[in-house]
């Protein structure tokens, strides 16, 4: 071999090598910029990176690293966040937006689209460019371990209208939206951060319901789409959507001629990198359609997936017509929506629309009424509450206590685990009992065969109120705007009026 022709194959590995980092939104376990973190970033032309709450420590560090990361990742960065409201929200110093849920429990479409803008406005004054909302997946499984209140609903013509209406506030404020998750993961029993979910539906069945909230926004020209790990035989028998031509391409693209990005969930969540390997995986998303990989796993993770891509784009198994594509509607995504410096001057009036938006949202059942004010009541209430993986830590027991406690003469008793703890042992004293609900998971039949409460708070998952047989307050979420506003109901300062947004829900099926 002569020194040209090394020459020529080192650069055309290098070439594919920089395709590869172009193709993957990664993510790092830091919050500030060092040397080494840049290098890498550079060393393998990395455009895209997501941050997390390990990212973040308050207002003036995380706007530090966004900007120091622009520079290294260059003018065609994507920073990117989950930031969808109520529990999904990864910076806590812009105004906490209502959980989907909540929206729809309010039906009111202009109101979504004000949220939907006041995000991007908090968000964008962060430094990011792409949010990872909002959730088109349908509220039809109550039984689901990881949507539930990130839905705006199980009507697919409501539940778009009312989700699409958040997408266009967002992408008006300059902030691209990401709808999510392709092609719907509203009916499952599994979280796919564990394992790997199927939904056994007819074709039809899909396109009624799944399928309809995505071919919806792609009317609306939705700019970027994510897919789904789960299997959906009736579409394909074999792969996960993440890995489907026949979904990504075959639907997507032929048939609904869509023109935005498609990036896959995390690559490091088990339904995928258990069974296929990141590189592997990372690799069939690409043949399938995907035009970028979410390697959101560890730098050796990472390089794996890297070194994986660079192999295909070598190989010519995919070809440079296809990688061009993906990487010009890449490029027109960074284009159209730019990361920049930008100023919030908005978050007053924010906090006061993400406020009225939680109360209009309040929701009861079973006719639910307050205690008069200076009651004695008695609180039951997880002692602590961590962060399920998707969501983030739930909320303090103190913090619930204080609120309650601003009108009432309060004891608390808090339990570590639901199960072990003995509802029975608890005083007869007269006291008006709330158990108040912080965590996602739904309850077990020892649970609700024996907890009795005068008033059940649900301040995460609605489906909750399904297993408690007492009149129920829901909120949808437990942000501090979501705790004012379960205070003014108590206080009788508002009416909760927000209607359970899911067909046939109701407490009658506890």
């Amino acid at each position: 071999m002569t020194q040209d022709n090394k020459t020529e194959q080192t650069l055309t590995r290098e070439a594919a090598r920089r395709q590869a980092g172009q193709l993957v939104m990664i993510r790092m376990p830091i919050t500030s910029l060092d040397n080494e973190s840049a290098q890498f970033l550079k060393d393998n032309y990395i455009r895209a990176m997501c941050l997390f709450r390990q990212n973040m420590v308050d207002e003036i560090q995380l706007k530090k690293l966004t900007a120091d990361l622009r520079l290294v990742l260059g003018e065609e960065a994507l920073i990117g966040i989950d930031q969808e409201g109520g529990a999904v929200v990864r910076s806590t110093w812009v105004p906490q937006p209502p959980a989907a849920m909540s929206l729809g429990a309010g039906n009111d479409a202009d109101l979504c689209r004000q949220v939907g803008a006041a995000v991007a406005r908090g968000v964008k004054a962060l430094g990011f460019n792409w949010n990872f909302a909002p959730v088109l997946d349908l509220n039809n499984n109550v039984d689901n371990p990881v949507i539930s209140e990130r839905s705006f609903g199980s009507d697919p013509r409501r539940a778009s209208e009312l989700a699409l209406a958040w997408m266009d506030g967002s992408l008006a404020e300059g902030v691209a939206c990401c709808v999510k998750h392709f092609p719907g993961h509203g009916d499952t029993n599994v979280d796919s951060h564990r394992d790997l979910p199927t939904v056994n539906k007819t074709l039809e069945e899909l396109q009624a319901l799944e399928l309809a909230p995505f071919q919806a926004a792609v009317s609306r020209n939705a700019p970027a789409m994510m897919t789904a790990h789960i299997v959906y035989p009736a579409l394909d028998a074999e792969n996960p959507a993440t890995m489907s031509r026949p979904i990504l391409t075959g639907i997507l693209r032929d048939q609904w001629n869509f023109k935005g990005v498609v990036i896959t969930d995390g690559m490091d969540m088990h339904a995928i990198a258990g069974r296929y390997g990141v590189g592997n995986a990372a690799v069939r998303a690409l043949l399938a359609g995907a035009d970028m990989v979410m390697a959101l796993g560890t730098t050796e993770t990472q390089l794996e997936t890297l070194s994986a891509l660079t192999e295909v784009i070598l190989s010519g198994q995919i070809s440079q017509a296809e990688v061009q594509q993906k990487l010009a509607r890449i490029s027109q995504l960074t284009r159209t929506y730019p990361c920049i410096d930008a100023a919030y001057q908005t978050d007053l009036a924010d906090r006061i629309l993400m406020s009225n938006a939680w109360k209009r949202g309040l929701t009861t059942d079973g006719n639910a009424q307050a205690p008069a004010r200076g009651s004695k009541v008695r609180l039951v209430i997880s002692a602590d509450v961590v962060s399920d993986g998707v969501s983030e830590a739930g909320i303090p027991a103190s913090k619930v206590s204080s609120m309650l406690a601003s009108l009432y003469d309060v004891d608390t008793v808090t339990f570590d685990n639901a199960n072990s703890f003995d509802w029975s042992a608890l005083p007869d004293d007269g006291r008006f009992v709330i158990l108040a609900s912080t965590v996602r998971i739904r309850y077990s039949k020892q649970v609700r065969d024996s907890w009795k409460p005068d008033l059940h708070l649900v301040l995460w998952n609605p489906f909750q109120m399904l297993d408690i047989a007492a009149p129920a307050l829901i909120t949808y979420g437990f942000a501090p705007p979501a705790i004012d506003a379960a205070r003014a109901w108590f206080a009788g300062e508002v009416v909760a009026s927000g209607k359970i947004p899911v067909a046939g829900f109701s407490s009658a099926a506890v």
